[in-house]
């Protein structure tokens, strides 16, 4: 989570202009996903598949714990919206990236909280090519440098090996589709 921290902090310091928008940020410890499923992310486990389809590093429930988390929090402090960065377009088959769940979850915190609350997607039907794009429309190259350097989506969490699209080992498949929406941007532009 030290990545996010300095991520964070980079952000605030190179685009002062969204800092008041994001607001004060606010870190809890959901350890227990790891208690509750057995998981390559959450168990030295091989990546693979399971017999349902999904790959190995499906967590159960974890959206839905973090945008029920989310909801607790943005119901004290006062805000609207959540904001997810979750993708339909080329996910993994995560049950819970899907936009009908996302709808289900707002409507479920809607009901829960007593007052509205959407879950914003922004990424929901765009691919990483298209990502990266926006990324580079919003902040441009020195957006696109902070994500090079300062985030990582590697499910075994590699920060020792330089890609031109981030850090990562380049062999799972958070880092194969990374790559690939990264050659298909850089194609494209």
């Amino acid at each position: 989570l030290q990545c996010r921290t300095v991520f964070l902090a980079k952000l605030r310091e190179q685009f002062p202009e969204w800092a008041a928008r994001l607001g004060e940020d606010h870190m809890l410890d959901l350890g227990v996903l790891g208690e509750v499923s057995d998981t390559a992310l959450t168990r030295e486990q091989e990546i693979g598949f399971a017999a349902s389809g999904l790959p190995s590093t499906f967590v159960p429930g974890r959206n839905l714990v973090f945008l029920t988390f989310a909801g607790a929090v943005a119901y004290r402090r006062g805000l609207g919206a959540l904001i997810g960065g979750m993708c339909e377009t080329d996910f993994s088959g995560y049950p819970d990236c899907r936009r009908d769940t996302i709808d289900a979850t707002s409507n479920m915190l809607t009901l829960g909280l007593d007052r509205p609350t959407p879950i914003e997607t922004p990424l929901m039907y765009l691919d990483k090519a298209q990502t990266w794009a926006l990324s580079d429309e919003l902040g441009g190259q020195k957006l696109i440098d902070l994500i090079v350097e300062e985030t990582h989506t590697c499910y075994l969490g590699d920060r020792t090996h330089r890609h031109d699209w981030g850090y990562g080992c380049g062999t799972c498949p958070a880092c194969e589709l990374r790559a690939r929406g990264w050659q298909k941007w850089q194609a494209a532009r």
